[in-house]
This record gives structure tokens, C-alpha cells and sequence, in this order.
């Protein structure tokens, strides 16, 4: 394999040492889920479900909000300097919330939690340390180890609940953070004076433009909704478990063989997708596959072997969805928009696990899991409405030229031009390396072009 297919010691170094940022900050986050409801049924104010949902899901109202500026300050102020700050934030959320002497104080630790808004500033950093061609390796390990974080900390939160109490997980997590300021200091690399050159950043007028673009609006109503109903069913889920019997200590008796056999059925799916002419009927399929799960729960009969089999089938889907729906976005954003689009996306995210919590906690208190399903069917009913007029990206792939040597301004003059080629989509030229690096469309897409402009040829 030639020397440029693979990502290089430090970028592997920077790829994984960031993932651990994500694992170590959200552990603690996905570990409250399925009982913290049961939990602050104990507490002054916990009897109000509203309150419980809104404890759970506060943190997505922060981070939506405060998504885009930390991006902005990591930009204008570096991206270490203000990792250290959100992660110190999210820490002192986490102190403060395993205080638990009321459902307020929680609401409020949770708030400080979300204002650590580092996603933006680490996937900033991932790009800064990464070459273009590697990028994407490198926020598949993000996203690996982010699902893995997801998935372990669901098995064993019930475990962790016996040993310390949920106190005591918002204290670990708080304890987990502190030791992810120590990476970043230790193990992360610095960031180079001079990066690479990357496209244009996005201002006022890409931002309104991402807005207005009417596929991605349909991936953003997705994101939304995906977390939303799962905020919602983890409401729902483990009081109907102890409900039906199954202690708290017990729950991952369900969650453990539900997320295994969950993994093993979305992978055909997933490879799947590799291929663009299948891309809309899995993601679609999915859809209607999440709509199932919910409509089917009343008549799966009863007890703990009903919430089992509709677990199963929802993890199933959320588990295709949750890896197609940032692909998407990605292959879907304009060039010079692509940063703006993610960080859009990413808001919706956090923006319905606030709303799916909030609403699930107020429905479940008043309606009870009927409530609940309810709400889940409707969103989801609308998102495949809205599924089924989704585009499907063309198929692209990065092709490597070989350059002749260039200064800065002849740098910036080539890759101009060859912006302006018929499927073309990105470019990257660097001129100290002497190469040019030159995303394109599977169709529409003449290389002669390129090779009059540039004089070379393709990189073996």
C-alpha cells in the first residue's frame, strides 16, 4: 500500500486520542439513561415527569445552542484552549449534578454539562490533524467509538446504579472528564501554526443557504427526530420494565442481548449502502422499520419479552440510521458549506434529545406509555413522508495529481480553476507537497480537464 493510503502515525495518534475525548466525556452522559427516571423518582421535585424529562435531555438544549460558537472561539482563540474550557464546564455539570439534592439541582448541573459544547472544536481539530484523504477514517473511529461508548455504558449502567448510586455515575463522569483534559494536554497533538489549506470556511450567506437546501432539511428533520424518540423511549423503557417485574439491577438482562443481536442485524444493512442505487431504499426501509417498532408495541403482548422485541427492532434501525444520517450530510453539503451544514446537524441532534426528553417525561407523567408511543409514531411518521423524496449523493472518489512546482499565489490560481470543472466537488492543492488532491463525481466528470490545466499527471 503506498505511503499516502495510510493515515500516519500521528494521525493515527490524533484520531484516537480524540475518539477517547468523545468516549470518556459521553460515557457518563449514555449511562444515566436507562435509570435515571427510576432514580429521581426519590428525589424532592422527581415526582414531576416533566422535570425528569427535562433533566435528561437540558444538556441538548446547551449544546444546540453553544454548538457554533465554541467552533467559532476554537477558530479565533485555538482549539486546545477551548477544549480544556468546555471539558473543565462539563466536568463542574457533573460535580454539581451528583449533588441530587433536588430535581433543580440536577436540571442545573445538566445545563452547566451541556455548555460544554466541544464536538464542534474536536471535529475542527480532527480535520486540522488529518490529511483530507484520511478525514474520513478518522471520524469513522469517532463515530466507532462513540456507538461502542453507547453500547457499553447501556449494559452496565444498571451494574454501576447497584455499585455507586446515579450520584455516583455523575461524579465518575466528572472524574472521566478531568482524566480527558489530561489527553488533550498529554496525548493529542498540537496543532500545526500553518495547516493545511482547507475550503473556505462558510459565512452568513452559505448559513442561509444550508437553511434553505430542502435535502438537507430532510436529513436535519431526521437527526432531530431519531434522537428525540430515543430520548423518549428511555423515559418510557425502564419504569414499563420495572413495571412488569425486572429489578433496575436487572435491566441489562434486556439491554445486553437487544444491542448485540441489534449490531448483527443492521451490518448487512450498513455494507449495503456502500452501494449509492441501495442508499435510499435501506435508509428508507430503516424508516419505516423505526415506525414499526412503536406501532407493533401494543401488540407484541405483554411484559418484559414485548419491550425485548421492540427494542430490538428499534435499535436495529437506529443503529443503520444513526451511521447513514451523517454520511449523508456530508456527501449532500456544498464544499464551501460543509462545516456550517455539520454544525447545523449537529444542533437538530441536540436540539431533539431536548425535546424528546422533555415531551416523553410530560406525556409518560400524563398518559403514560401511550402517551409516548403516541408521540414517537407521529414524528417518525412524518420523517418517512419526508424520507421518501430524499436524493440519493452521486458516488465520489479523491483522485491524487501530481504537480510541478508551484508558489502560494499559483497554488490558489490552480485550485480555483479547477473549482470551476464540470464534477469536480473539492480541492486541496498543496503546493509544497507538490500535489493536488481532487474530489470528484463517479459521472459528469472528464479527468483531460484537469490534466490540461495542471500539465502532470495522476499520482501512482
Amino acid at each position: 500500500m503506498p505511503r499516502s493510503d495510510r493515515m500516519s502515525p500521528q494521525e493515527l495518534r490524533a484520531a484516537v486520542s480524540l475518539a477517547s475525548i468523545f468516549g470518556l466525556r459521553m460515557f457518563g452522559m449514555f449511562a444515566i439513561l436507562p435509570v435515571f427516571a427510576i432514580y429521581a423518582e426519590g428525589l424532592p421535585g422527581g415526582d414531576n415527569l416533566t422535570l425528569v424529562g427535562v433533566a435528561i435531555g437540558v444538556y441538548g438544549l446547551t449544546q444546540a445552542t453553544l454548538q457554533i460558537p465554541f467552533g467559532w472561539w476554537s477558530d479565533r482563540y485555538g482549539r486546545k484552549p477551548i477544549i480544556y474550557a468546555g471539558l473543565a464546564l462539563f466536568a463542574a455539570g457533573s460535580f454539581v449534578a451528583a449533588l441530587g439534592v433536588h430535581i433543580w439541582v440536577v436540571i442545573a448541573g445538566r445545563l452547566l454539562q451541556g455548555a460544554g459544547a466541544i464536538s464542534a472544536a474536536v471535529m475542527a481539530m480532527t480535520a486540522d490533524l488529518t490529511r483530507e484523504q484520511h478525514r474520513t477514517k478518522a471520524m469513522a473511529i469517532i463515530g466507532s467509538t462513540i456507538g461502542g461508548v453507547f453500547a457499553l455504558s447501556l449494559v452496565i449502567a444498571p451494574s454501576l446504579n447497584r455499585l455507586m448510586g446515579v450520584p455516583g455515575i455523575f461524579a465518575m463522569t466528572g472524574v472521566l472528564v478531568l482524566i480527558a483534559i489530561g489527553v488533550v494536554y498529554a496525548i493529542v497533538p498540537e496543532v500545526p501554526e500553518h495547516p493545511e489549506p482547507r475550503e473556505p470556511r462558510g459565512g452568513v450567506r452559505e448559513f442561509l443557504n444550508v437553511l434553505r437546501d430542502t435535502q438537507l432539511a430532510r436529513l436535519n428533520y431526521g437527526i432531530f427526530t431519531l434522537h428525540a424518540v430515543l430520548m423518549a423511549l428511555f423515559i418510557a423503557v425502564p419504569l414499563e420494565l420495572r413495571a412488569d417485574g425486572l429489578p433496575v439491577d436487572q435491566h441489562w438482562h434486556v439491554y445486553l442481548p437487544v444491542l448485540l443481536g441489534s449490531f448483527l442485524l443492521m451490518v448487512p444493512a450498513v455494507m449495503s449502502t456502500t452501494r449509492p442505487e441501495r442508499l435510499k431504499r435501506v435508509f428508507v426501509g430503516a424508516v419505516a422499520l423505526l415506525l414499526a417498532s412503536q406501532i407493533l408495541m401494543p401488540w407484541l403482548g405483554s411484559g418484559v419479552w414485548r419491550i425485548a422485541a421492540t427494542l430490538l427492532i428499534f435499535f436495529t434501525a437506529f443503529n443503520v440510521l444513526e451511521a447513514a444520517l451523517p454520511s449523508l450530510v456530508s456527501k449532500t453539503a456544498p464544499p464551501q458549506a460543509k462545516g456550517v451544514a455539520i454544525g447545523v446537524f449537529n444542533s437538530l441532534q441536540f436540539l431533539g434529545a431536548f425535546a424528546g426528553a422533555a415531551g416523553g417525561g410530560y406525556l409518560y407523567g400524563h398518559w403514560g406509555e401511550t402517551g409516548v408511543m403516541v408521540f414517537d409514531v407521529v414524528l417518525i411518521g412524518l420523517w418517512l413522508v419526508v424520507a421518501r423524496g430524499i436524493g440519493v449523493p452521486v458516488a465520489r472518489g479523491t483522485r491524487v495529481y501530481t504537480l510541478p512546482p508551484l508558489d502560494a499565489a499559483e497554488s490558489d490560481r490552480l485550485a480555483a480553476k479547477l473549482r470551476s470543472l464540470p464534477g469536480v466537488r473539492e480541492v486541496r492543492v498543496a503546493g509544497t507537497e507538490r500535489r493536488a488532491y481532487v474530489t470528484v463525481d463517479s459521472v459528469g466528470f472528464d479527468e483531460e480537464n484537469v490534466l490540461k490545466l495542471i500539465g502532470g499527471g495522476p499520482n501512482a
